[in-house]
Formats: structure tokens, sequence, C-alpha cells
């Protein structure tokens, strides 16, 4: 195979702007309670620090994929114009193959503008841009069998066209997929088809609920139920998916795969500096980790660790793991598995 992986979906210039003039108001709308971060109307808020990194889904994923050692493409689009030669230059500066890259010429590239609080935690306004024409074509469907993993991330534009496209050349090769905003608001309805045919689905708790809210069977269950990670990786298996993956903050993130619930601790980071792409790092280090190793608990451990380096680090790209921390962390892996033995 050419590759071991191939990601679709986005790629941005983001804009990082360091704020703590603010209010955090807690939300009880809707059933995964999220906080909102609320500034002052009508007045001028101090930026501390601004910061200029690079994101989108599929460009964050292909670069955890590269520093981690595996052959990676990225399927992406980037606009005829100075930030799209930024982001062609910085994924080859970072080792990504750039072979599957699509200029669109009657668009800019996408970006992000990013607030990050004094918390650390962020909220992104995002403009997708020429990530909007991604167009999957006979020809690339020809490039996606090259790869055993394909890693889909968020689409805009004719998405279900592209998701179609897509699924319909996975015999032989397993998705991992980690649905956007325009999907989930889809709901089970229109996503049941692929999950049939993914190996990995990724999200984090408040996208899982707003998925099993989308279905019937579920839309008029109890907060209680909702809470309960465990419930929402029953739900969602039972629609196809081999393996569930679901993040949760501060609690750590859970796997279930039909048989066995697994149970991930956050990694705290010497220093906690920005949760941009923490969600990438996760995807793409358990799908990593079972590529090495075939082992669910080990990918997740995997996982922990590498978006707490990305979270020590501003962007989503940076403070990523590298190739050279995987003995260690193995090395580390089984000193602690030989303990839960004892």
């Amino acid at each position: 195979m050419k590759y071991d992986v191939i990601t679709i979906g986005g790629a941005t210039e983001d804009i990082n702007f360091y704020v703590d003039d603010y209010q955090i108001l807690e939300n009880k709308l809707n059933p995964s309670g999220n906080q909102l971060l609320a500034f002052d109307y009508g007045t001028k808020i101090d930026i501390k620090k601004v910061a200029m990194t690079f994101g989108g889904g599929a460009a964050n994923t292909a670069v955890s994929f590269a520093a981690l050692g595996l052959k990676v493409a990225g399927m992406i689009t980037y606009g005829n114009d100075e930030r799209g030669k930024k982001i062609v230059a910085n994924l080859k500066k970072r080792r990504v193959d750039t072979s599957l890259l699509k200029r669109i010429n009657h668009d800019i590239s996408g970006f992000s503008f990013i607030v990050i609080g004094a918390n650390k935690e962020h909220v992104a306004f995002s403009h997708r841009a020429a990530n909007s024409w991604l167009e999957i074509s006979l020809s690339d469907q020809r490039a996606l069998k090259q790869a055993p993993w394909l890693f889909v991330t968020s689409f805009s534009g004719s998405w279900e066209t592209d998701l179609d496209r897509i699924f319909a050349v996975v015999d032989g090769t397993k998705v991992a997929w980690n649905p956007g905003e325009l999907q989930l608001a889809a709901g089970h309805r229109v996503l049941a088809k692929y999950f049939k045919k993914t190996t990995v689905l990724t999200m984090n708790k408040d996208e899982a609920i707003k998925l099993v809210v989308s279905h019937r069977d579920h839309s008029g269950k109890s907060y209680d139920f909702f809470a309960g990670t465990e419930n929402l990786l029953r739900a969602i298996h039972a629609w196809g998916p081999a393996i569930v993956v679901v993040t949760n903050g501060e609690h750590g993130a859970y796997a279930y795969d039909g048989k066995e619930l697994y149970f991930q601790e956050i990694i705290k980071p010497k220093r906690r500096e920005d949760t941009t792409g923490l969600g990438d790092a996760f995807g793409s280090s358990f799908v990593t980790g079972l590529i090495l190793y075939k082992d669910i608990r080990q990918a997740l451990f995997l996982a922990a660790h590498n978006a707490a380096a990305c979270l020590s680090q501003q962007g989503a790209q940076n403070g990523l793991l590298s190739q050279r921390d995987l003995p260690r962390l193995a090395r580390l892996y089984a000193k602690q598995a030989k303990k839960k033995k004892r």
C-alpha cells in the first residue's frame, strides 16, 4: 500500500485570540448542558495575546499520523491565495503527502478565529471557504483504495454525496470517522447507513448526546440516561460501528466494541495551554494505536498521552508526540498493565 492512512476533510489557518474579560454562563436548554462564553454587548474586549497556527480536522489528523511515523496523505482542498500556500507548505514540512490536495481557484482558503479563555478552553468561529468545495471524484475513489485506513473528519458543501462515494470504496478499507456539526445535525436517520461500514466512530460526549437524541427511540429519555456515557456508547454501537469512542474532557475517555467497555483516565500535562485540536489528536492517536498494537486499551493509552501533549502547547498541531516517543510509552504501558494484574 502506498499509504497507511488517508485523511479526508478540511484545513485552515487559525488566528488565536487570548482573552480574559468574559463570563461563563450555565446553559440548561439542551441535554448536554453546555456552558456559554459571554461578553458584554457593545463593549471593546482587550486581547491579551494573538497567535497564528494551523488547523482543520483532516490537516490536524494527518500531521498527527505523520508525527507518529505513519505514511499519510490528506485529501484536502485549499484556496488560490497566500493562506493556501502556507497551509500546503506546513503539511509538506510535517511530512504529509500533498499529492491528493486540491486547489480551489475561485475561493479563499479556510480559516478560523479561535477565542481562548483564561482556563484555556476555546470557542472557534470558522469560515470553511475552500473546504466547502471538496468533491470526491472517481479518481479520488481509486486513490482511497490505496490505504488500509481512511480517517474522515467534518464536511460541508455536498457532504452526503462525498460520504456516499467514500463509503462505496470501503471493501477491505477501514474507516475511522469523526462527524462534524452538519453531519450530527442531520442525525441518525441520515447517518445510519454509514455507521454500518464504520470501523471507529469517535466524538466527544456532547456530540454523542446530540447524535443519540436524534433517534426517536431515545429523544424522550431522561437527563440521567444522557449523563451516562455507557448508555451513549451502547446506543451508538447498536447502529453498526465496530468501535465507538467517546471522550469526556476531564472525566476521561471510553471505548466500546460490543463486548467490553474500556476506560482511559486523562493524562495531565505539566502545562495547560490550549484545548484546540484535542479531539483530532485523540482520534488519530487511537487509530494509530490500533494499527500498531491491535489493542483497544493500548490505543486509548496512546491517545490520552498525545491529547495531553497537544494540550501543553499552542495550536492544534504543536506539541504532538512523535515516533521517537513510542518506545517509551510502550514501556510505560507495559509497566502499568503489569501492576494492574497484581
